[in-house]
């Protein structure tokens, strides 16, 4: 990112410079100083031709300067990042519902965080790269506070939480769990994600709900 901000101060600075030996060259009597040919710009001489702009121009590089300023400090807060197409954002019980009815038998992990929760944060980055290594399990990021009444409903009370959920045929397993505790999840992972030839079809009659959703996974045969 910070070689993504320095290439986009270089480019804004060349525009300047061409912008203000172009109107510098609109002046009478003044002739325009600007290369062309020149093949990269220098930074600590970028603006020498600004003082030299009339007042209305001067006046739109202002409005320039701040607005670029504004994009090239503006970055993802570490929620917003996405590890890749088997990491969705929930941002309601539809959603949420929707998804896990999508994921017919695979294996769904959701995560229930908060945005101000220290110890979510410490284990995004492990749960990015899990993800990514992951590609056939599908993680469900559910913020806390956006989706309270939902997780009232599923008894969260400890963040940062995870439910294991075979798509929507019921809930393998779930915990609390912290970035020391991280093999947790990787046990979890191996344990559930081996596959369910006898799974059979949903027991759920109509749509998905959270109670049914919630119910313990049992194979084809489990006793109750």
């Amino acid at each position: 990112m910070a070689d993504v901000i320095r290439l986009s101060a270089v480019a804004l600075h060349c525009s300047l410079s061409l912008f203000a030996a172009t109107s510098i060259s609109r002046q009478p009597g003044v002739s325009p100083k600007f290369n062309l040919d020149r093949k990269s710009c220098n930074l600590s001489s970028s603006f020498a031709g600004v003082s030299l702009l009339p007042s209305s121009s001067r006046k739109q590089f202002q409005s320039f300067k701040v607005h670029a300023t504004i994009t090239e400090t503006s970055q993802p807060k570490w929620w917003e990042k996405n590890a890749g197409p088997n990491m969705i954002d929930i941002h309601s019980t539809e959603e949420f519902l929707s998804a896990l009815n999508d994921a017919g038998d695979r294996l769904v992990i959701v995560e229930f965080y908060g945005t101000w929760c220290a110890s979510c944060k410490a284990l995004f980055p492990k749960l990015c790269k899990t993800v990514q290594d992951r590609q056939e399990i599908l993680f469900l990021k559910v913020d806390f506070d956006e989706n309270k009444a939902m997780c009232k409903s599923l008894n969260i009370r400890v963040l940062p939480y995870f439910h294991f959920y075979r798509g929507a045929h019921g809930q393998l397993e779930s915990f609390s769990c912290s970035l020391s505790k991280f093999q947790k999840i990787k046990d979890a992972i191996e344990l559930h994600s081996q596959p369910c030839d006898n799974i059979g079809p949903s027991k759920r009659v109509g749509d998905p709900t959270l109670e049914s959703v919630s119910a313990p996974f049992k194979t084809p045969g489990e006793s109750n």
